[in-house]
């Protein structure tokens, strides 16, 4: 059981990166719902670890362990919104959609899989917060670019551009994996 003094510098944590964490999460999930269990499975290995162990820079570490969760939630939910990451090779087009959630399950599917959610997280949090929300909601999430620009009060030229941006980046970033996926 935790002593006094490790609840109080727990409850210390929670008051102090709360609600910034509730905000990073929820910027990349679909819900509140889904930002408040992701925010709830952070501070569950917070508890578990705080006690056990020394954490050096907390606030890295829950910032990572919630891009974690985050990364974990998208993989679960294998969302079929991944039409657009299409790639020309030499003999036409390839959907990784199809390769990616439509393919038997195996250890070297699941491993491509994690792969790929892997390094499609990374690329986002390049992106600047702007184009990744917009990225985010529009593709993962399924969201249209009018019920963005509702709640953001963006004009949907501009979310269109944003995500234009964003696409580019992506491509250029995951073209590696893609060309290794490709002729591997």
């Amino acid at each position: 059981m935790y002593s006094m003094v490790a609840q109080k510098n727990m409850v210390g944590v929670v008051r102090e990166y709360g609600k910034r964490l509730f905000g990073f999460i929820r910027n990349r999930v679909r819900t509140d719902a889904d930002a408040e269990d992701i925010l709830q499975d952070v501070w569950y290995q917070f508890s578990r670890v705080a006690g056990a162990e020394p954490i050096g820079e907390i606030s890295a570490w829950l910032y990572r362990v919630a891009r974690n969760r985050i990364t974990d939630t998208y993989r679960k939910k294998k969302n079929d919104s991944l039409e657009d990451f299409v790639m020309e090779d030499e003999e036409g087009d390839v959907d990784f959609k199809d390769l990616l959630l439509n393919t038997p399950e195996t250890p070297e599917t699941e491993y491509l899989r994690q792969l790929f959610w892997e390094e499609l997280m990374m690329a986002l949090d390049e992106l600047p917060p702007e184009q990744r929300d917009v990225f985010v909601w529009n593709e993962l999430e399924d969201q249209t670019f009018q019920e963005i620009a509702d709640r953001t009060g963006q004009n949907i030229k501009t979310l269109i551009s944003r995500k234009g941006y964003a696409v580019k980046h992506l491509r250029r970033r995951l073209d590696a994996f893609y060309q290794e996926f490709l002729y591997s």
